[in-house]
């Protein structure tokens, strides 16, 4: 018998007969289609009136949307919802990740960077107060994973950094504040990304840690944000070999399993160990992590026969809601896992009092809250206290048209963040036209083509340039092996050569790691992000208007000594 009336729904006599009544309602395929949360990228109608009162699925998780195309989706949702539905989205950095006039408050990076857990209690207020306003009810953060490996192209400035004592805190803050609100956090990705220097959208990754290791780094953090009160947790592809050997020890490595598999992670680590009673959400299932370990008409029921409650996504609607249904028939979902889920699910809607109110958002009412002015100034607060100094050549800074009139910058951009929380396309062509604005002559690099013996010489770069700055916007994206810079043809064109004659300044707008690849530059900044309240606050601190007052999350340097010259 599960305990709603404890930790973390907290559920009383009233909300646990609607659970119960509820239940006992629901046919068996209705109790299937519950564990199921889908995906939205539109307010089609009669895409969502089937989605909601055809299929009748648990949830949906919208993606970034319009507010009218928002408010339209969750109402024609929950309009149509037999149950009150689970409403979520990706709101690890603001609101912008489900609405494109959201507040972006700050990656978390970003907001780890301001040495200040305040920030990540504002992070936690601002998408509550926003995303409550539109109806959503379920917040796929805080991401709670630990940055140990500059190599992993997912975690990065997606983490609070690569301090366990940090990350605990900093997790604990959002969850806290965003609950306040009726907004169920989901804490992932269990068992912890960012050990591997793999992608878990395209393999299943492994944790290596020891268990020792783990108890007091992720171990940590989980504890801290489940003794928080965090509703639910979402479990990765992701694989934890020396817990699910000690707690299972006759796994051979063949055996061993991706977290939203692993019957001993969920059960023995998850619940018994960490004490989480709260709901279990598999992460996207359309990722190939678990498709690389098993085939999917075994994979698709095993995720709750082994423990989670909810299935996150399909790849193929009709065959994997077929799968789930053979798997409950077949008894690898017994009729006992199947209510337990079930029951979970509804008892997270009662705790978030769905069952008591309409779910339906005011649109005026929203329009007044989201990306309003009191928000937008926390924004340009985080901006400007998490912009980080890494590393300074004397006397470069600060500069001014009178310094530095003629300035060359190299662009090195990459793809847009798949996570929605990075920099805008085009921050850096954004970036030189403030240059220009304030006063710079400013020339962006254009490769000549030129090979051996025919490159310009230093005296014509020296005659011309007074300053180089170096503008990197490359994102952490899905599907994607590694995050680096490539330099330009011919024979690196655009490598940093000139700045022992040149002054030179290196500008990081996502990935905090780039020295591994410009190691002997002097001066280097990171900001976490390429917005224009970030680029303003950039400007201001090369201009000299402002302090550098961030502190890096994590190893900048990359564990290298020649990065540090």
């Amino acid at each position: 018998m599960l305990d709603l009336k404890s930790k973390p729904f907290y559920l009383n006599d009233s909300d646990i007969n609607w659970v119960n009544t509820t239940l006992n309602s629901m046919t068996e395929e209705e109790k299937i289609a519950q564990l199921f949360c889908l995906i939205t990228y539109t307010d089609d109608e009669n895409y969502l009136k089937y989605l909601a009162g055809i299929l009748k699925v648990g949830g949906v998780m919208t993606r970034t949307m319009s507010l009218d195309e928002l408010c339209n989706t969750v109402t024609r949702l929950q309009t149509n919802a037999k149950i009150p539905m689970l409403i979520s989205a990706n709101l690890e950095a603001g609101l912008n990740q489900a609405c494109y006039t959201g507040t972006r408050v700050g990656c978390e990076m970003g907001i780890a960077a301001t040495n200040d857990a305040h920030y990540a209690t504002e992070l936690g207020s601002i998408i509550g107060e926003e995303a409550s306003a539109l109806g959503i009810n379920w917040s796929f953060a805080p991401i709670i994973d630990i940055d140990y490996n500059f190599r992993n192209p997912i975690t990065n400035t997606r983490t609070f950094g690569s301090n366990p004592k940090t990350v605990a805190e900093f997790g604990k803050a959002y969850v806290e504040e965003v609950q306040k609100y009726g907004i169920a956090a989901s804490i992932k990705h269990f068992p912890g990304d960012g050990v591997d220097e793999r992608d878990q959208h395209l393999l299943a990754s492994v944790n290596t840690m020891s268990t020792d290791e783990w108890d007091k780094t992720y171990g940590v953090a989980y504890k801290t944000s489940i003794d928080a009160g965090a509703k639910t947790v979402m479990v990765g592809h992701i694989m934890q070999p020396a817990y699910s050997k000690l707690l299972n020890p006759t796994l051979k490595d063949e055996d061993v399993l991706p977290g939203l598999i692993a019957k001993e992670l969920l059960n023995g680590l998850l619940r018994e160990k960490l004490g989480f009673d709260g709901l279990i959400v598999t992460d996207s299932s359309t990722m190939a992590g678990i498709g690389t370990v098993m085939p999917r008409e075994k994979a698709v029921p095993l995720t709750i026969a082994a423990g989670c409650d909810m299935f996150l996504f399909t790849k193929n609607l009709e065959e994997d809601m077929a799968f789930m249904t053979a798997g409950v028939k077949n008894g690898v979902i017994t009729k006992e896992r199947l209510d337990e889920a079930v029951t979970r699910i509804l008892a997270l809607k009662a705790s978030l009092k769905l069952h008591e109110k309409s779910n339906i958002p005011n649109k005026e009412k929203a329009m007044e809250i989201v990306g309003c002015a009191e928000h937008r100034k926390i924004e340009r607060e985080v901006a400007d206290n998490s912009i980080t100094l890494v590393k300074e050549e004397k006397g470069v800074l600060p500069i001014s048209k009178e310094k530095y009139k003629r300035v060359l910058v190299y662009k090195k951009e990459g793809g847009k963040s798949a996570f929605g929380g990075g920099a805008a396309q085009g921050a850096c062509d954004s970036f030189v036209e403030k240059l220009k604005n304030n006063g710079f002559d400013v020339t962006v690099f254009v490769p000549d083509g030129g090979w051996e013996g025919m490159a310009k010489p230093v005296k014509e770069m020296t005659d011309n340039y007074d300053l180089i700055i170096y503008l990197v916007s490359m994102a952490t994206k899905s599907n994607q092996t590694i995050v680096r810079i490539e330099w330009a043809e011919p024979m690196g064109a655009d490598v940093p050569v000139y700045m022992h004659t040149i002054p030179t300044i290196a500008i990081s707008l996502e990935n905090p790691y780039h020295l591994i690849d410009m190691p002997r530059v002097k001066t280097y900044i990171n900001t976490y992000g390429g917005t224009d309240a970030i680029l303003d606050s950039l400007l201001d601190k090369l201009l000299g208007k402002s302090e550098f007052t961030g502190v890096s999350p994590v190893d900048a340097f990359c564990g290298k000594w020649d990065t540090r010259l």
